[in-house]
């Protein structure tokens, strides 16, 4: 059985797989191995698939010319992301080359067409919904898995990938020439004896030989390129070039966006809401829309995001490969829309649109409400939002308000989701434990798998920061952020210290950029401290936090001081207010925007987040609950 770190969660040969087929283990061995590596149990409904699905996958290997020695890996987990390859089956060529096969095992008995690229509708087990076709799966899979490993590079191992539907009888659907360009990019199998040989035919191109070299062992263990960063590939993204492939759910939601744009009319208004959290590619399928929407559909549309610091560093990205007059076409604030015409824009995207507010200016004195605004100057708004990552007061951008206006300018209302994780390592884990440590909301990840994500609590401000500064060595992409618990005195007093903790001879500033929006990738500026304002919607590698005062923890319980935050601080800015009128609501909405911060600032690291807490008692909660799962 596995040999490897984490991300197999079976692996072996034809041989041993037909045996623990025959012996009717396999499925046992595979949710065994599964619970171990995760912690989790396995649900009934996919236990039962790995089951049947294996049955077929032994018969198709029940086969004298697929060599006994062909590696047999399931359910790997591809870097950076929270996807799987159902069934992988490794060996060489007649010629001794390296070859992969990547199968995408489906239960599927039926599907619809529909005209969106690459997309089919099944039924599952809450009932029929649109997806991705399984040939698009298996490709995108297998470019992402090429994409992201050096040694699939390097090596020169061929990934071929298929998909296995075997239960589904052809009835001219899957097989269709609308999806004939996924098709070639990987074939599908269907059920009966001849679909089954067409993949044994299929596998026996590539498998002549078996694995002599430990093939998955040198993927799973080759270097991982580092991750795509959306502000640098942003150049490369609006001259055309498709830098990020879209996976399952970000692929259906590009689409339906798409076709949604070209029907879209002052008649026949749409309002499309994204619902994401963290790292869950809603600014990269934001920016493909954007570049798609003009280049290929020759509409007018515009990004939009409230906070400044995602659009000051697009901006920088692509000044010089763009007239700035174009670039400033492309990108907006969220408070612009208050006196334009009815349907200026054909789309309008929205990015971050939980930070949207009610009135602009900078006094909050300058039209009625930010969301009926862009509704109503654009034909097709599309708004991404995270209701947990709302950080002021201010902060209105929720479902309910959007689809309030949306209902008063006649917009018909689309719901989406993004769930998969393609940040923090790709570590649905983390996040979900990231909820449950900081009292948002239970889950059941009550540990952290510090294999899956870089996880730290340091002793001191000092190992931090020295932490930070060796991380950002690399390749710039190290920052130290905090919760907004100390005032901004060196704004005035360039020499002053604003982060001073006496007791570590411990002492850094605010960021002190002109353009404060440029924070986090300006050269020198991991020596400065960054806060919610000038990160969010934005990323590194490497994210260092320092917990404040307003996050403590007393007796096991998580809660929130609004009185230790800064007086310089504007995002609870009419706490007090409330607090006369209304104490539980003041109290309750403070607490949310706190959470929320962290929430988002301990979410910004790609590939690890280290922390110090000022308060002894909240430090040790964190580093009891790191401990836990060791």
């Amino acid at each position: 059985m596995s040999q490897y770190k984490k991300m197999i969660i079976y692996q072996s040969n034809k041989e041993h797989f037909i045996k623990h087929l025959l012996s009717n283990e396999i499925h046992e061995i595979i949710e065994a191995t599964y619970q171990a590596k995760t912690g989790h149990r396995v649900a009934k409904n996919e236990l039962r698939s790995w089951q049947e699905s294996m049955r077929y996958m032994g018969a198709v290997l029940d086969d004298d010319e697929i060599p006994n020695d062909a590696g047999v890996s399931i359910e790997y987990s591809i870097p950076q992301t929270s996807k799987r390859i159902d069934f992988i089956l490794t060996g060489q060529d007649h010629e001794r080359n390296d070859q992969v096969v990547i199968i995408e095992l489906k239960q599927w008995e039926a599907a619809e067409l529909t005209d969106k690229d690459a997309i089919v509708k099944t039924r599952f087990q809450h009932g029929v919904a649109e997806t991705s076709h399984p040939s698009y799966q298996a490709w995108s899979y297998s470019e992402l898995l090429n994409q992201l490993n050096e040694t699939v590079y390097t090596d020169n191992i061929h990934l071929s990938p298929c998909a296995y539907l075997h239960n589904y009888i052809e009835d001219g659907v899957i097989t269709n020439s609308f999806y004939q360009p996924y098709l070639e990019k990987a074939p599908v199998f269907l059920k009966g004896r001849a679909e089954k040989e067409k993949l044994k035919a299929f596998i026996k191109d590539f498998v002549k030989h078996g694995d002599k070299s430990d093939l998955m062992f040198r993927i799973e263990n080759g270097k991982i390129k580092p991750s795509k960063s959306l502000a640098d590939s942003l150049a490369k993204m609006i001259a055309g070039n498709p830098e990020f492939i879209m996976l399952d759910e970000q692929k259906l939601v590009y689409e339906t966006a798409i076709k949604l744009a070209k029907e879209s009319s002052p008649t026949n208004k749409n309002v499309l809401i994204v619902q994401g959290g963290p790292g869950t590619g809603k600014s990269v399928v934001a920016v493909n829309l954007l570049v798609n929407i003009i280049q290929q559909l020759r509409l007018v549309a515009q990004y939009i995001t409230k906070n400044a610091a995602p659009r000051a560093v697009y901006e920088a990205k692509l000044t010089g490969s763009m007239r700035k007059s174009a670039i400033s076409n492309l990108f907006s604030g969220s408070g612009s829309f208050h006196s334009l015409e009815k349907n200026a824009f054909d789309v309008l995207i929205v990015d971050e649109a939980h930070r949207l507010n009610e009135k602009s200016g900078m006094f909050k004195n300058i039209g009625e409400n930010q969301v009926k605004e862009i509704i109503g100057s654009s034909k097709l708004s599309i708004f991404f939002i995270d209701e947990d990552q709302k950080v002021t007061f201010s902060d209105i951008g929720s479902k309910e308000e959007i689809e309030r206006w949306a209902k008063l300018e006649g917009a018909k209302v689309h719901h989406m989701a993004l769930e998969s994780q393609f940040r923090c390592n790709g570590s649905d884990g983390y996040l979900a434990w990231l909820d449950d440590v900081l009292a948002i909301r239970e889950t059941a990840n009550k540990t952290l798998d510090q294999l899956e994500y870089d996880f730290q609590v340091l002793s001191t401000p000092n190992e931090l920061k020295e932490l930070i500064f060796e991380k950002n060595k690399i390749n710039n992409k190290a920052r130290i952020v905090a919760g907004y618990c100390w005032n901004w005195i060196s704004r005035g007093d360039k020499t002053a210290f604003d982060i001073s903790l006496p007791e570590y001879a411990f002492e850094m500033q605010w960021n002190l950029d002109k353009d404060g929006s440029l924070w986090i990738q300006a050269p020198d500026s991991v020596s400065e401290v960054g806060c919610i304002h000038t990160c969010q919607g934005l990323e590194v590698d490497y994210v260092g936090v320092i917990i404040g005062d307003d996050l403590i923890v007393r007796d096991g319980n998580v809660t929130t001081n609004p009185k230790a935050r800064a007086k310089t601080d504007k995002s609870i800015s009419g706490y007090k207010k409330l607090l006369k009128t209304d104490p539980e609501a003041a109290n309750q909405k403070a607490d949310g925007i706190i959470r929320n911060t962290y929430r988002t600032l301990m979410t910004r690291g790609m590939k690890g987040c280290y922390i110090f807490c000022t308060d002894p008692e909240t430090q040790a909660y964190f580093l009891d609950r790191l401990r836990a799962g060791a």
